[in-house]
C-alpha cells in the first residue's frame, strides 16, 4: 500500500501524489523567533520531520499515475523564520496588535536587565549580555540561534541541512522585496487594493476575488461575514470592501522594522512572507535534480516572482505543514494570495497537493501555561537533564492527528525505549550484516505498513517494540535492521549527555559538581558516619527544596539528578 495521509483541504485520508515522486517539494510554517520555541512547537517540526524522514526511507512507496514509486527519491524541505510581521493577534485576519518583535524587544529589555545583574552579583556571564534588547534584529538573531541549536539537538533534519544551505531556512527580513513584488502582482491582477491617505496606506487582499476562500478552515466568506468566532474586528471595517479582506502591507513609520515600497514605509502582513519564501525556493531556485527529475516546476531559476505563472489550477508544491492553529488564518490567506498570485486558473487550486496538520500537545493533560508552571522549552528539558533522544521519542509518539499528552512518565517510557534500541543498533561489534531483503522481514513489513496508513507511528513502534522484545541475542543482521528503522525515527545518533563526577557525587546529566551542593553531601556523609540520621534527612530535603534528587550508590558516592 502506497503512503496515504489526512489532507486537511479535502478533510479525507488520501494517496499522497506529488508532482514527481523522486523529487518532493515541502514547506513547512517555522518559527516566531520572539521567545524560545516551546515543545508544543516542536511537535508540529518533528512531525513534520517525521514525515519527511518516511518519504526519503526505501521502505516507503508512493503512488503515481503509473503505479507505485519505490525510490530512491530526494525531498527539499524549507521550513522560513518569521522575524517580522506576526502581529499578537494573529488570530485576526487583519494581523491585530503589535509585532511579536517589538513587543518582545519591550517585555525583554527589563527582563535581560535582571538577569544580567544576577549574574554580575554571582560572577558569571550572561548568554545575552551582548544583546540590545530595544534592537528587534538583534533579538530575532539570538532566538534564530538558538532555535536552530533545539532544532539540531532533537534531529530535526532541515535544521541540520541548512547550516550548508540556508536558504532551506530563509528569514522574513531578507525577503521583503519579494513579498513587495507579490503584492504589486496581486494589485496588478485585482485580487488586492490600496486604501488610505499617504501616511497611513494599507493593502488588502481582496477575498471575493478568490471564491475558494474558506475550503480549508470551514470560515466562509459569509460566516465571516457574520463575524463568527470573533475572527473580525469592528475598527478595520470601514476602509475594506469585505470584512475578512486581509492585511497585505502597512504604511506605518513608526514600526521599527520598516522598508520602502510604492505604498510607503511599512511592513508586510504575515501571511505573504510563506507565499513568497516557499515559491522562492522550491518553485525558482531549487537545484536541478540529479538522474533526469524535472527541476523547479517554474522552469529556469531566471523567472522571478512577478513572472512566476502555474499551469491551470495545479498545486504549486506538494506538502504543506504547520500547527493546527496556523490552519486559519494562516494557511487559508496563505492558499488565496497563492493561487491568485501564481496560477492560471485560481478557482479550484490547492496551492499544496497535501495539508498536514498537527494537533496541539498537552501537558499532564492541562492545556501548556506559563501560569500553571507546565510551560517547557526544549532547553528547559535539557537543562534538567533529559536526553535529546528521549524528548524527540515522546514529541513523536502520538499520532499527529490526536492531541499529544506531555509527560514525565512518559519521557521515562520513552527513554527507555531509547536504550532498549540503541542495544540493539550497538550489538554488531565487529561483524558485519548479511545483505537485508528489504520489507520482507516481518518487522520493517509491518513498520511499512503503520506508516503508510496515515503516518501511524503507535502501529510502527508497536511492530519495533515487539521485534526487539523477541531478540535473545541481538545479531549483526538485527543492528542493520535497527539502523534502517531509525532512519525514519531519527533517536539513536542524537547527544548523550555525561556524567560529571566529583570524589563524592556523580552528577547527572543536567547538573554540575556545584561546590554548594558538594558541601551539603559531606556534610551529610559527615552525619551518615556519625548516625545522625535526622540530619542526613534534613540534607536531603534540603537538597530537594533546591532541585536536586540523590540516591546513594555503590562506592560511597551519591548520585544527584535534577528533580522533574
Amino acid at each position: 500500500m502506497p503512503l496515504r495521509l489526512y489532507n486537511t483541504l479535502t478533510k479525507r485520508v488520501e494517496d499522497f501524489v506529488p508532482r514527481d515522486p523522486s523529487d518532493i517539494s515541502f514547506y513547512s510554517c517555522g518559527p516566531t523567533v520572539y521567545d524560545d520555541a516551546h515543545i508544543g512547537n516542536f511537535r508540529s517540526f518533528l512531525a513534520a520531520d517525521l514525515l519527511r524522514r518516511w518519504i526519503e526511507s526505501p521502505l516507503c512507496e508512493i503512488g503515481t499515475k503509473q503505479g507505485t514509486h519505490k525510490g530512491p527519491r530526494r525531498v527539499t524541505h524549507v521550513m522560513n523564520i518569521t522575524d517580522v510581521g506576526h502581529m499578537t493577534d494573529d488570530g485576526d485576519a487583519d494581523g491585530g496588535g503589535e509585532d511579536k518583535m517589538e513587543a518582545a524587544a519591550r517585555r525583554l529589555e527589563s527582563q535581560f536587565e535582571k538577569q544580567k545583574a544576577e549574574a554580575k552579583k554571582s560572577g558569571t556571564s550572561h548568554a545575552a549580555a551582548a544583546l540590545d534588547p530595544s534592537d528587534p534584529y538583534q533579538i530575532a538573531r539570538f532566538y534564530e540561534t538558538r532555535f536552530r541549536e533545539d532544532a539540531r539537538r532533537l534531529g530535526l533534519k532541515l535544521a541540520l541541512e541548512a547550516d550548508k544551505d540556508p536558504t532551506l531556512m530563509p528569514r522574513a527580513t531578507e525577503s521583503v522585496a519579494g513579498m513587495i513584488a507579490l503584492v504589486a502582482r496581486l494589485i496588478e491582477k485585482g485580487n488586492a487594493y490600496v486604501v488610505g491617505a499617504p501616511g497611513s496606506r494599507v493593502v488588502y487582499f481582496r477575498v471575493k476575488s478568490f471564491p475558494d476562500y474558506g475550503r480549508l478552515s470551514g470560515n466562509t466568506l459569509d460566516r465571516l461575514k457574520e463575524g463568527e468566532g470573533g475572527r473580525i474586528n469592528a475598527e478595520h471595517q470601514v476602509q475594506k470592501e469585505h470584512p475578512a479582506d486581509f492585511l497585505l502591507w502597512k504604511e506605518d513609520a513608526r514600526h521599527k522594522m520598516k522598508w520602502d515600497s510604492p505604498w510607503g514605509a511599512g511592513y508586510p502582513g504575515w501571511h505573504i512572507e510563506c507565499s513568497v519564501m516557499s515559491a522562492a525556493r522550491l518553485c525558482l531556485t531549487a537545484p536541478p535534480v540529479v538522474g533526469g527529475g524535472k527541476g523547479p516546476v517554474g522552469g529556469s531559476s531566471s523567472v522571478s516572482l512577478a513572472a512566476l505563472t502555474i499551469p491551470d489550477a495545479a498545486p504549486i508544491i506538494d506538502l504543506h505543514s504547520g500547527g493546527e492553529d496556523n490552519i486559519f488564518p494562516h494557511h487559508e490567506c496563505e492558499i488565496a494570495q497563492s493561487c491568485c498570485a501564481f496560477n492560471q486558473r485560481p478557482a479550484g487550486a490547492p496551492y499544496a497537493a497535501m495539508w498536514f496538520h498537527p494537533r496541539f500537545l498537552m501537558v499532564e493533560g492541562t492545556k501548556m501555561s506559563k501560569s500553571k508552571g507546565n510551560f517547557f522549552t526544549a532547553r528547559d528539558l535539557f537543562a534538567k537533564g533529559i536526553e535529546p533522544a528521549a524528548l524527540r521519542l515522546e514529541l513523536i509518539k502520538t499520532h499527529y492527528r490526536s492531541n499529544a499528552n506531555f509527560t514525565m512518565q512518559g519521557l521515562t517510557d520513552s527513554q527507555r525505549m531509547v536504550d532498549r534500541w540503541r542495544r540493539v543498533a550497538e550489538s554488531a561489534g565487529e561483524q558485519k550484516a548479511t545483505q537485508l531483503q528489504g520489507a520482507d522481514l516481518p518487522v520493517l513489513r509491518e513498520f511499512a505498513q503503520a506508516l503508510h496508513d496515515d503516518l501511524n507511528i503507535a502501529g510502527a513502534m508497536a511492530a519495533v517494540n515487539s521485534w526487539v522484545g523477541s531478540i535473545a541475542a541481538p545479531t549483526a543482521d538485527d543492528a542493520a535492521v535497527m539502523r534502517l528503522i531509525d532512519g525514519v525515527l531519527g533517536v539513536l545518533d542524537l547527544e548523550r549527555p555525561q556524567a560529571a563526577r566529583s570524589e563524592i557525587g556523580i552528577f547527572l546529566p543536567g547538573t554540575t559538581p556545584d561546590p554548594v551542593v558538594i558541601a551539603k553531601l559531606e556534610e551529610r556523609r559527615a552525619a551518615r558516619a556519625a548516625k545522625d540520621f535526622r540530619t542526613s534527612d534534613r540534607i536531603r530535603d534540603e537538597l530537594l527544596a533546591l532541585g536536586y534528587a540523590i540516591k546513594d550508590v555503590a562506592g560511597g558516592r551519591v548520585e544527584v539528578s535534577r528533580r522533574l
